[in-house]
């Protein structure tokens, strides 16, 4: 059956893409989850509008990503924590306050999961952090965490 993706499915297509699958699975699980449409002349139109958009709204997304990624690069973040006597804080710095300080700093929404490092940040000091902000950009960048006064 040929069938119009209204979404992204793993190990299926994209959304707006025009593709064949079992009459089963597009019965069965597809249409009935809003998943897809059965593919007819209106909605294959509909098809390339959702393509296009999708493409126009990735380019965006890069961009962005890409913009963000120079900003951090170049700069790092600082985070102030508490902590004790010495270089331990009172708890850990998380991808949360990181994700916090970039949308602070750099105006763009970035989501903690798209943000990864080896272990909670649990000392002062400069750390370094993953983050792949699309599939095209990834980086790494500086989290400088100081004590709070």
């Amino acid at each position: 059956m040929k069938i119009v993706l209204r979404s992204d499915v793993d190990g299926v297509g994209t959304a707006g893409s025009v593709i064949d699958v079992a009459d089963g699975f597009a019965r069965n699980h597809l249409i009935p989850r809003g998943l897809a449409l059965r593919a007819m002349d209106g909605t294959v139109d509909q098809a390339a509008a959702m393509a296009r958009a999708r493409s126009a709204r990735d380019l965006r997304e890069r961009e962005t990503a890409e913009r963000v990624a120079k900003e951090l690069v170049a700069n790092g973040v600082t985070i102030a924590a508490r902590a004790g006597s010495g270089t331990h804080l009172y708890g850990s710095v998380t991808t949360t306050e990181i994700a916090a300080a970039v949308t602070a700093r750099t105006g763009a929404d970035v989501d903690r999961r798209k943000l990864s490092m080896d272990a909670p940040i649990r000392t002062i000091g400069t750390h370094e952090v993953s983050a792949r902000l699309h599939p095209e950009v990834a980086f790494a960048f500086n989290v400088e965490v100081v004590a709070l006064d």
